[in-house]
């Protein structure tokens, strides 16, 4: 059996999903558009420059989870998954992941954004597991608007993907193949430990490190 990785977040889908659900609730009058977007911007531009602060940012990201109770939260989700996301998911997305699902393979999507917004969206792709940023949660089942856990973040999907695989007796070699889809330089640590790393849509600097490498250079964009 093979083991297929998939970042989430320009690479199943043409977009960030941070981003999206920020917009949706600024659209939703929910959040200061003027002022979220500014900082939002310069966070992201953090990422691409390989410099985030990932505490900060979570901090700054999960806050207006905790202003809304679950219940809440999951009817606006809904509607963002409509409004936002599905209009953002390439039909060759879906047939790489279709491909790997018909040959057998174990798919495991892996992101740094958290559970809460992604869990519906590997849900609709198909996908049972997923390695996200996890959300702490009061006894209500409401979140805190903090996280929990090691961040799935650069070397936090290393150590992530190695925490799932040892919860069931396996390692990387227990796999005859192992793929990465991903479209950022931030996950160099874990594209470099598989065995079939491949860049999809990628950052300049992870196209440059690409093509020195000999990996493949796709895009799942229709």
């Amino acid at each position: 059996m093979n083991l297929a990785l998939f970042d989430l977040d320009h690479t199943l889908i043409a977009d960030d999903s941070d981003v999206q659900w920020a917009r949706f609730l600024i659209k939703r009058g929910l959040l200061d558009g003027e002022t979220h977007s500014r900082q939002n911007d310069a966070y992201y531009q953090d990422y691409l420059n390989g410099t985030l602060d990932i505490n900060a940012y979570m901090a700054f990201q999960m806050a207006p989870l905790g202003r809304h109770d679950r219940a809440t939260l999951d009817r606006l989700h809904a509607d963002y998954m409509v409004e936002h996301i599905l209009p953002v998911i390439p039909a060759k997305a879906r047939q790489c992941l279709a491909a790997h699902q018909a040959s057998g393979d174990q798919i495991i999507i892996i992101t740094a954004t958290n559970r809460f917004i992604t869990g519906p969206i590997a849900r609709e792709l198909g996908v049972d597991e997923l390695i996200a940023i996890e959300l702490e949660e009061d006894e209500s089942g409401n979140f805190t608007g903090r996280p929990r856990g090691v961040p799935s973040f650069r070397e936090g999907k290393v150590t992530r993907l190695m925490q799932w695989l040892e919860e069931r007796g396996q390692t990387l070699a227990s796999y005859d193949k192992t793929f990465f889809y991903s479209d950022s330089r931030n996950d160099l640590p874990l594209l470099s430990l598989v065995s079939h790393p491949v860049a999809v849509n990628p950052d300049e600097t992870l196209r440059a490190h690409a093509e020195a490498q000999g990996w493949p250079v796709i895009s799942l964009r229709d």
